[in-house]
């Protein structure tokens, strides 16, 4: 049944690529590329296009690590202390409706255009959805898991680590995904606005001298990377939270 599901899926694949193909010929765009011609420009530019790419992926590696090893604890302490939570939560709700992108001014004024500051608005673009679904996700715990940890006679730091990480995961893996679909738009846009290098730059570089087919060779990998990743954290929630996913009949797809 599972392989008869993901066959829609797949014929509205093939089916937009062939259009991709066969609409610039037939309209006769040549500003349109067609398929094949970007797979060639992205054949003839790929070690440079990788560069660039390898670049992008470390930025957003280190951004978005940094968030998960920040947000996730203070996600958890906001959530447990209702003090906390009603000094830091006005600040988070008037921070997290701001474009990442509407902060770089600022941060240039601070870390000026180099690497740290584009990691500054990757980890910015990243917090928030790791933050909200890990307060989300602590406080949708059951009662029942906290009179266990009672009876267990667990300390308060025993308690987060057995009880509350492990609790918050299932919700938390949603966050992962949303945040580093967030890190890696935010990258490649701030490649564009303050950066020497990455894929964002190539793309901009591209779109500048009129190599439309370059550009969309950039965009394609950038689309092909992002779908890449966010397949890797399927598969990691699946093998991670399996316990949970059986005690719920739900497996992601």
């Amino acid at each position: 049944m599972r392989k008869q599901l993901d066959w829609p899926p797949l014929a509205l694949l093939a089916t937009l690529l062939v259009l991709w193909e066969t609409l610039p010929r037939v309209m006769g765009a040549t500003n349109f590329p067609s398929l094949s011609t970007v797979l060639s420009a992205l054949a003839t530019n790929g070690s440079e296009i990788m560069l660039h790419v390898l670049l992008t992926l470390r930025r957003v590696a280190v951004g978005f690590l940094i968030a998960l090893v920040t947000m996730v604890p203070l996600g958890i302490v906001i959530a447990r202390s209702r003090t906390i939570a009603l000094v830091v939560e006005p600040v988070i709700d008037l921070l997290r409706p701001l474009p990442p992108i509407a902060i770089i001014p600022v941060v240039t004024l601070f870390a000026g255009i180099g690497d740290g500051a584009k990691i500054a608005v990757i980890v910015f673009a990243a917090s928030f959805p790791i933050l909200i679904h890990a307060i989300d996700g602590v406080r949708g715990i059951h009662p029942m898991y906290q009179m266990v940890a009672r009876a267990l006679r667990l300390s308060p730091m025993e308690s987060r680590f057995s009880v509350d990480i492990r609790a918050v995961l299932p919700v938390l893996f949603t966050g992962l995904r949303l945040a580093i679909a967030s890190a890696l738009l935010v990258a490649v846009t701030a490649e564009m606005l303050m950066s020497t290098d990455g894929i964002g730059l190539f793309i901009l570089h591209s779109q500048e001298r009129f190599q439309i087919a370059n550009g969309l060779a950039g965009i394609l990998v950038v689309a092909l990377i992002g779908w890449l990743i966010n397949r890797l954290l399927l598969i990691a929630d699946r093998r991670m939270l399996h316990w949970h996913h059986a005690t719920s009949g739900a497996y992601p797809k």
